[in-house]
């Protein structure tokens, strides 16, 4: 789900081409804006053909930073800028769309923004989830297996980047040591009392405290972690047979940190299984079953994935958190009552409440 854009097409495209004209030094022409389909709620974006001096016209989509109704307390923009400008464009297996501009002048646009090159390809849609219908759906079993062995190499290959050298040390969070794992819980902690400063969510609670109590010790060395490890942050070109789809780009980088990427490998795994079972619905047949998913990150990265359950209760904790912040923003936009109770009855919300029972974690209210 994407915020609505109160933006005038013709304005914003007005705008642009001013922009663009002077970041090329030439005349320039600018499409009527528009936007992709919706898969996320923190950033606007804005696609446009941009043909320079004449020239043919090439695609670029335009981020503009988020200032009101924010998903997260710190959307890291200044970092998630400084990873496109460092890991963006063609690269040893990464998947990271080149950064070909920004503007920090919140006058242009209303907001900071940046600009990289548009990628072909689609995502695997969140609403309706590609679970139940889509063109993943819709593919087969083959092209199915090859969208998500695609997607899981992708994520292995930002796992893989000397993190260090690309300049991005400020993104760990222990440098001087301490254990990450329990850094990111209390990140977490931090982002549920920011949400719901005035309520009690038992169940990310039990779980926050079982993760605590049952936190692995750290690795001893910490990756570069994308985050928001999911497909439907992976825009897929080629999608038409499975021989030839592609992993285009990787996207949506305000979770990034430096740590344990078995958290990635969680997070990719349970948003699958919120999006399926926590919905009621079969899992994808071409979708390999989480032993085989498991084996194969493994043997992209080198690591060890023992604690891969561990990190899957952390996905549902911070999933869950995120839908309790969502809430008071549909809240806030008036597209839901204040009495709404979504964000104790939802699906992320049901499906670690029940992982939690697996577990013999019974909140003493799991509402």
């Amino acid at each position: 789900m994407a915020l609505p854009s109160p933006r005038d097409p013709e304005a914003t495209r007005r705008t642009l081409t001013d922009w663009f004209a002077g970041r090329f030094d030439a005349p320039v022409e600018v499409s009527e804006p528009t936007g992709p389909p919706a898969t996320g709620f923190s950033n606007e974006t804005i696609i446009v053909e941009v043909a320079v001096d004449g020239g043919e016209p090439e695609g670029l989509v335009v981020r503009v930073q988020p200032t009101a109704h924010t998903v997260f307390p710190d959307d890291r923009w200044d970092v998630q800028r400084r990873l496109l400008d460092s890991l963006g464009g063609p690269g040893p297996g990464l998947r990271i769309p080149r950064l070909r501009g920004h503007e920090d002048d919140p006058a242009v646009l209303g907001a900071p923004f940046m600009v990289m090159d548009r990628i072909d390809g689609e995502a695997p849609a969140d609403n309706p989830p590609y679970s139940m219908e889509g063109w993943l759906h819709g593919g087969g079993p083959d092209l199915q297996r090859a969208v998500w062995e695609g997607g899981l190499d992708a994520m292995a290959a930002i796992h893989r980047v000397d993190w260090r050298a690309a300049g991005l040390t400020d993104l760990d969070p222990c440098p001087e040591g301490g254990s990450r794992l329990e850094s990111r819980l209390d990140e977490w902690q931090e982002m549920l009392r920011w949400a719901a400063p005035d309520e009690h969510h038992a169940v990310p609670e039990a779980g926050l405290l079982w993760l605590r109590e049952n936190r692995p010790p750290d690795v001893d060395e910490p990756a570069l972690c994308w985050g928001d490890s999911r497909l439907g942050n992976q825009l897929f070109s080629d999608r038409a047979d499975a021989a030839t789809v592609d992993v285009g780009a990787v996207v949506d980088w305000e979770m990034v940190h430096v740590g344990d990427p078995i958290q990635d490998l969680g997070w990719f795994t349970w948003m699958d299984h919120t999006f399926s079972g926590g919905l009621g619905v079969p899992r994808l047949p071409g979708f390999p079953e989480t032993t085989e998913t498991v084996a194969r990150w493994e043997g992209a990265t080198g690591r060890d994935a023992t604690h891969h359950r561990w990190a899957e209760i952390l996905a549902g904790v911070g999933f869950t958190i995120v839908l309790v912040r969502l809430d008071a923003l549909l809240q806030d936009l008036e597209l839901f009552p204040r009495d709404s109770d979504f964000a104790r009855d939802n699906l992320g919300h049901n499906a670690l409440a029940a992982a939690l029972a697996d577990l013999d974690v019974h909140p003493a209210d799991l509402r």
